[in-house]
């Protein structure tokens, strides 16, 4: 595979990364090559972009030959291998290092203009080269993103060596490349020899045309105002259950919850709500019970009768303003994880994805085979009972499924940072198995609309 040059190699590489628009996404490119690929990637997927200044540090007596790299904020990588086999000195290595230390400060200046780096807290980062060698830039632009404090971090690369995945490690989150040829020799072979190589000024000129010309992202950058949810009535059967929407501009699918205790005011399930907000997914906490059962509780572990009403809830849901035309997909805590399930086994119900907090999804038991939407069951790694019930599900499931397991979490995922994980994985499940909407949905309700109303 070959490529008329770096821009069209962009344009083909963003064909492979759809599913990634609408995330909470930065595009960085590696100066110089990568910026152009990474602009068409950006470009594409609406997202800003930015620079990850890496500068390779070449073995002295053979410059391409890289023997680790440096990048912002004192991050590098050394090639161990490549020291030891070349015979390099701790003194020329360090010497390399201050070198090129000084040369990614002053490109850092001169292509940003002044501008600040894009922030990266709590964000998916993309980290786009026109191609991964060695291996050594790469590694290194995760660890700058990584330290910046980025939740997940892709490497896309038109081109790369058939092990180049070996030769990452865990850098990376995800790694997508378009060509991994067998035998490989230098990135620059996969372009025109006769094409001009990407000097400073095209650098420059990518990332003011980004800054000019801003592109509209579906996921609201991280802390931003979350869209204002509205109470709402759902007619589900004989039932009028309480629930709590929540509509972004820009939509790009829409959750719904089903607790199987709290209701829509569990503190969990509002988290990771807002957190798929943010992610550009209209969210609908559902109470499964109307006020008398859940005073009652007799028929806490009744699956069928909830499931009945969550397909009911869905139907019209699909047709309110601001979801019409949108995947839907379910959210499960509780015993509500099995009446999500046993919803999305009815023939009809096109559910898109189907995700599991703890609860007990074991519950839908014969209806588990039945279930088409791809389905992620998420437990604690200190939580066994839980644990129990998500394998004896999982045995039963036909489609395609897995389990998550948050390590050191227990029932109520209360341990430090791990319903942000839960957050994390549901969303990536949510955004991997949902298909993008043609037109992106707008939110249809003025932000003044506040009283509760019927669905």
């Amino acid at each position: 595979m070959f490529f008329v040059d770096r821009h069209e190699a962009g344009r083909r590489l963003a064909g492979r990364l759809k599913h990634l628009r609408g995330a909470d996404l930065v595009v960085l490119g590696l100066p110089r090559g990568g910026v152009p690929v990474a602009a068409e990637v950006a470009r594409a997927l609406g997202a800003p972009l930015d620079v990850c200044l890496v500068r390779k540090l070449g073995v002295p007596f053979q410059p391409e030959l890289a023997m680790g790299a440096v990048g912002e904020g004192g991050v590098r990588v050394i090639n161990d291998e490549v020291v030891r086999a070349a015979g390099i000195t701790a003194r020329e290595l360090a010497e390399a290092e201050a070198r090129e230390e000084a040369v990614v400060e002053s490109r850092a200046r001169h292509y940003r203009g002044g501008r600040p780096p894009v922030g990266l807290e709590g964000r998916t980062v993309l980290v786009v080269d026109d191609g991964v060698a060695t291996g050594a830039t790469a590694r290194t632009a995760c660890r700058i993103a990584r330290a910046r404090g980025a939740a997940r971090i892709v490497l896309a690369v038109p081109v790369a060596p058939h092990d180049w995945a070996e030769r990452l490690g865990e850098d990376a989150d995800g790694l997508v490349c378009l060509h991994a040829p067998r035998h490989f020799s230098a990135v620059g072979r996969f372009y025109p020899a006769g094409s001009s190589p990407i000097d400073d000024d095209e650098v420059v000129a990518c990332l003011e045309e980004a800054v000019v010309h801003p592109v509209s992202t579906r996921r609201a950058p991280s802390g931003h105002a979350l869209p204002a949810g509205r109470e709402v009535d759902v007619p589900a059967g004989a039932a009028l259950l309480h629930g709590r929407l929540t509509v972004p501009d820009r939509a790009f699918g829409v959750v719904v919850f089903t607790p199987g205790g709290s209701g829509r005011d569990s503190p969990r399930d509002r988290y990771v709500a807002e957190g798929l907000n943010r992610a550009g997914f209209v969210t609908l906490l559902l109470d499964p019970l109307t006020e008398e059962e859940e005073a009652d509780r007799a028929g806490a572990f009744d699956t069928a009768g909830p499931a009945r009403r969550l397909a009911d809830a869905t139907g019209r849901l699909r047709d309110e303003p601001g979801c019409r035309g949108l995947a839907v997909g379910y959210f499960g805590t509780g015993t509500g994880a099995a009446a999500a399930l046993r919803a999305a086994a009815e023939p009809d119900a096109r559910i898109a994805a189907v995700v599991c907090r703890g609860g007990r999804p074991d519950l839908a038991g014969p209806r588990l085979p039945a279930v088409a939407a791809p389905t992620l069951l998420i437990a604690g790694g200190h939580d066994r009972q839980a644990l129990g019930h998500h394998r004896e599900a999982l045995a039963r499931l036909r489609c395609e499924h897995a389990l998550a397991i948050v390590p050191g979490a227990t029932h109520l995922f209360e341990e430090p940072g791990a319903l942000r994980k839960v957050t994390d994985l549901a969303r990536d499940w949510f955004f991997d198995h949902m298909p993008a909407p043609a037109v992106p949905a707008t939110a249809a309700h003025p932000a003044h609309r506040r009283r509760r109303h019927t669905v």
